[in-house]
């Protein structure tokens, strides 16, 4: 096995996500080493003096390291060959630039405070970037930049995911609408037929709470969709939020539940609450709701346990989509008959409230995964 990847505990990384999905497209093995991102803690000894940056992502290929996600897809290409097109072949060339044009609309309208009268330029921008995705989109036979899926798609990939989420959170604004922009939309419904996508698609609440840290912030509009939208997503029912469209797998409730009994102790540990038995019970009433149904009255003051909780499961690092949806619902359900209160803030300047070593049974050094994700 030549490639090592080095990538985020968290699976919040836009630049790790578009090397993972490379690397699963052309099926190449690789083994996986987590690390630490800057915004949720330091960064271990051992990779900064293999990577002085600290850089992520970064391969090891064949004993040589390379760092920032471009470089590695060159690297990757010379060593495996293209993914349908090369990173310098024009038609992916021209995808980059829409792609670097449309992130910089996006930064433009969510990381900014802005005035109205700017907010509503920042906001015709992005409009205006989208719809020449669109156009790029439509241009093409089938639902992809060209005319199969390709190294265009990759590199478009996390920041639409990930804009998708953000807009719609912060400023009211759905990117995935059939009928505005009915080509992303077709675009996306094409990745998640692809299991290769599905192994590393994260969830609009995941995103809407690790951004902020990674961006330098994120600013509401205030409007009353943005107001609505943001209600649903921090509070459910999470079944309504079009962040995908796959099925329901049948197993989905039971994927949540085995992650729950797995990480149990560390979930328990790490909860702010101090009686522990307390949150043992409360997270036994929440699970117990979403396997049959039923509801059962948690102990008093609990209501603040599980939120806490329901705020910090992350897609995909916890589980897929669906068994979030269910886990969450169910934490929410059950809070609700304990009390409104709700869990600690999850701090704007950092995520070191989700600090990966509690689940980590080995020491990061030295654990190594086989990655393959479909």
């Amino acid at each position: 096995m030549r490639v090592t990847l080095f990538r985020d505990y968290h699976a919040w990384c836009p630049y790790c996500q578009k090397v993972w999905l490379w690397l699963e497209e052309k099926r190449v093995p690789y083994k996986i080493q987590k690390i630490t991102m800057f915004c949720y803690g330091d960064k271990e000894a051992w990779y900064k003096k293999k990577v002085p940056s600290g850089m992520l992502p970064a391969i090891e290929i064949d004993g040589q390291i390379v760092t920032d996600s471009d470089q590695v897809l060159f690297a990757l290409e010379d060593h495996f060959g293209p993914l349908h097109r090369s990173m310098e072949d024009p038609s992916v060339m021209t995808a980059r630039k829409l792609e670097r044009d449309l992130f910089r609309a996006w930064c433009e309208w969510l990381c900014r405070p802005q005035q109205p009268s700017r907010e509503e330029r920042a906001k015709q921008q992005v409009l205006q970037t989208v719809c020449e995705v669109e156009k790029a989109l439509a241009s093409t036979p089938g639902p992809f930049f060209l005319d199969e899926f390709s190294t265009a798609d990759v590199i478009f990939t996390p920041y639409i995911e990930r804009m998708g989420a953000s807009l719609f959170y912060y400023k009211g604004y759905t990117l995935r609408d059939a009928r505005s922009n009915p080509n992303i939309a077709a675009w996306f419904d094409a990745l998640e037929a692809r299991e290769t996508y599905l192994g590393t698609q994260s969830d609009y609440h995941t995103h809407c709470h690790d951004l902020p840290p990674q961006m330098g912030g994120c600013y509401e509009n205030a409007e009353r969709q943005q107001q609505q939208n943001m209600r649903l997503v921090d509070q459910g029912p999470w079944s309504e939020i079009p962040d995908t469209n796959v099925p329901e797998p049948d197993d989905s409730r039971e994927g949540a539940l085995h992650r729950c009994i797995k990480h149990k102790d560390n979930i328990i540990r790490v909860n702010p609450t101090r009686d522990k038995s307390a949150v043992d019970e409360a997270l036994r009433c929440a699970l117990t709701h979403m396997m049959t149904g039923e509801q059962v009255q948690p102990p008093p003051g609990s209501d603040t346990s599980l939120r806490y909780i329901c705020d910090r499961v992350s897609v995909p690092r916890d589980m897929p989509i669906w068994s979030a949806r269910h886990l969450r619902q169910a934490l929410e359900t059950t809070a609700a008959l304990a009390g409104s209160g709700r869990g600690p803030a999850i701090p704007i300047e950092h995520r070191r409230d989700q600090d990966p070593a509690p689940f980590v049974k080995q020491s990061s050094s030295t654990k190594t995964l086989i990655g393959r994700v479909c």
